[in-house]
């Protein structure tokens, strides 16, 4: 649901390596990613049909399941800039997948002709967003030692495909390197390699009602907002409100570990229990030292989970701008 983009990359490519597969093998040479071909031959062509159709099952499924997991950007940023990471990273895995083809040759020796065709690239680098900005929320513990996470598997399936072939890792590495540069706000590369907004328009009247989905029955509702974006930034919320409150859940176990809760009606005064949602601490005349001085990012990231200003403002006070403390504090008054 909300992710129109993702279901049309998982079902559309994943049907013609399929086809090509089991009933058109002869088209297969089509769709080759021939770097020989490229450089010598100048079929630019097999840039776009090399990179874009898997011809190997296993990197079908794989990929597949990974543009599954990653499906959370598009709900998350919407589908024009979901689009356009896809796209950057593309070209630039592109021009990357060249250059190490090149440097490979010239420090080993080794002439690469040709490489693992499929939307290899963008997806590795989808990798990218995933580590930065998914939280990591721990799910269990093997042998008391080894945490799994709600990131685990996705890392599991990315490591199944880079072991799939014996020069994928060429196609990992790009795409790596292309979703590190267009993430970086240095090089301004997401204001050059963008979706022209007329674009996604003219794709989201024409493609987004055959691939968007019905909202799911069983799904927890949400106020209902006035646009369509809006309801999205409502969902994700939801999801950000649920993950923060799943690290606490885990900082209370570690802290019942080391020996017990810390009485937070004991240390601080209930912040519920007032007229004004709005309000913020001003010192008597009768010695009590200034307020802490709070960051507004921190406000900011609080208020998005629903609290008013003044209860932010007062939980990164008492807390001396601790954001999981101050979280843990509002969640539980």
């Amino acid at each position: 649901d909300k992710a129109p983009l993702s279901k049309s990359l998982l079902l559309v490519p994943s049907a013609i390596s399929i086809l090509l597969t089991l009933l058109f093998q002869h088209y297969q040479k089509f769709f080759a990613y021939n770097l020989q071909a490229v450089k010598e031959d100048f079929q630019i062509w097999r840039l776009v049909s090399g990179r874009t159709i898997c011809l190997d099952l296993k990197d079908t499924f794989c990929s597949t399941l990974l543009i599954y997991n990653f499906r959370i950007f598009e709900r998350r940023y919407g589908s024009r800039k979901f689009s356009s990471f896809l796209l950057g990273a593309w070209m630039l895995s592109a021009l990357f997948d060249l250059l190490l083809v090149e440097i490979t040759q010239y420090i080993f020796g080794i002439t690469i002709n040709s490489l693992p065709s499929g939307f290899l690239g963008p997806v590795f680098a989808l990798f990218v967003p995933f580590y930065s900005s998914i939280p990591r929320v721990q799910v269990t513990q093997v042998l008391g030692h080894f945490s799994i996470t709600n990131k685990s598997l996705v890392y599991i399936l990315g490591l199944q495909l880079l072991t799939s072939g014996s020069y994928i890792w060429i196609l990992a590495l790009s795409g790596l390197i292309s979703g590190i540069c267009y993430n970086s706000s240095m090089l301004k590369v997401h204001r050059i390699l963008c979706v022209p907004r007329w674009v996604a328009k003219i794709f989201s009247w024409t493609l987004e009602p055959v691939f968007s989905s019905a909202e799911p029955t069983n799904e927890v509702r949400v106020g209902m907002g006035a646009t369509v974006d809006i309801q999205r930034q409502q969902r994700m919320e939801l999801l950000d409100r649920q993950i923060m409150m799943s690290q606490v859940a885990q900082m209370r176990r570690q802290r019942q570990q080391q020996g017990g809760m810390i009485n937070w009606n004991r240390l601080f005064p209930p912040l519920r229990h007032r007229h004004n949602a709005n309000y913020q601490d001003h010192p008597s005349e009768q010695g009590i030292p200034p307020p802490t001085e709070v960051s507004e990012e921190q406000v900011a990231r609080l208020m998005e989970m629903g609290f008013s200003r003044g209860d932010a403002l007062e939980a990164l006070r008492a807390s001396n701008n601790d954001l999981n403390v101050a979280t843990n504090f509002l969640l539980q008054h």
